[in-house]
């Protein structure tokens, strides 16, 4: 009898093993195609698809973008440095590599790409990434993936194309060709606040897109830039909330959306203060 049931107790444990392993793999399934819940830090893109990444590689991908643009580089080419960066590092801003390879492009110092130093700062490796790119005949009518190669002389040339769709639907949100496009959650103890936050984000904000003739927003702590058009606006806004975490935005506003660090999401602007000309983010005060 003690032996029937031990076994029965072994079966049980077994059976429940099982269960939770089902539940867990399911839940899995599920949180890679519902919303990020509010609890969670990350960041939801969609712009004609849907990409989620955390607040390191959106900041990241916001940077690599406006690098781009501010080289005046055609939007294919964000789609294949993106793509790059994609692979290389999955957008982190790596310490090492395979061999001497640091940084966002796994870009090597003994083979003239800078040093490791330079090589970290996300806006050098981006600027070098497309110096490079530009070099290449006939870049614009390759596959991302063979653009991609002809720069970074991979032992796995086909890598990069896996990454082409999630890095099309950034590229279209990060040069404002969506509307609020760029969600991001962020925690609720920013690690800056008050005068360093909107110090840091004006600071950030002309390193990537170039010297901007940004404002001070009246009875708030933060900064306001010029909208020449609805486009550079989302441009401007979906940069401001891919930094959000960095640089202790609160929030952003464009046109008639605007973002809030507590909600993580776009709503419309309700109070009356919507404005199509300026890109507005209020930073957290001090504590």
């Amino acid at each position: 009898m003690r032996v029937r049931t031990r076994a029965m107790v072994a079966a049980g444990v077994a059976l429940a093993a099982v269960a939770a392993l089902g539940v867990y793999l399911g839940s899995r399934e599920i949180v890679g195609k519902l919303p990020l819940p509010s609890a969670v830090r990350g960041c939801v893109v969609e712009a004609d698809g849907r990409v989620n990444l955390n607040p390191e590689q959106m900041a990241n991908a916001a940077t690599i973008a406006a690098i781009g643009a501010k080289r005046k580089m055609p939007e294919q080419a964000v789609v294949v440095a993106l793509a790059t960066a994609f692979q290389e590092s999955r957008l982190e801003n790596l310490a090492g590599g395979d061999r001497d390879s640091v940084g966002l492009f796994q870009q090597r110092p003994s083979q003239g790409w800078g040093t490791p130093e330079k090589i970290r700062d996300p806006r050098y490796a981006a600027d070098k990434f497309y110096a490079a790119l530009k070099k290449v005949k006939g870049w614009e009518q390759m596959r991302v993936t063979d653009a991609a190669q002809r720069v970074q002389r991979s032992a796995f040339p086909e890598a990069y194309e896996k990454w082409a769709d999630e890095s099309a639907v950034l590229t279209r949100a990060l040069l404002g060709n969506a509307t609020g496009a760029v969600a991001c959650t962020v925690g609720s103890e920013p690690l800056l606040r008050g005068a360093a936050a909107a110090t840091a984000l004006t600071t950030g904000l002309n390193l990537d897109w170039g010297k901007l003739q940004t404002t001070v927003p009246a009875e708030m702590t933060g900064l306001a830039v010029p909208a020449a058009s609805v486009q550079t606006g989302w441009r401007y806004a979906h940069w401001l909330v891919s930094h959000a975490g960095d640089n202790g935005v609160k929030r952003v506003s464009f046109e008639n959306l605007q973002w809030t660090a507590d909600e993580g999401a776009w709503h419309p602007i309700t109070d009356g203060s919507a404005n199509s000309a300026l890109v507005v983010a209020e930073v957290y005060a001090e504590g």
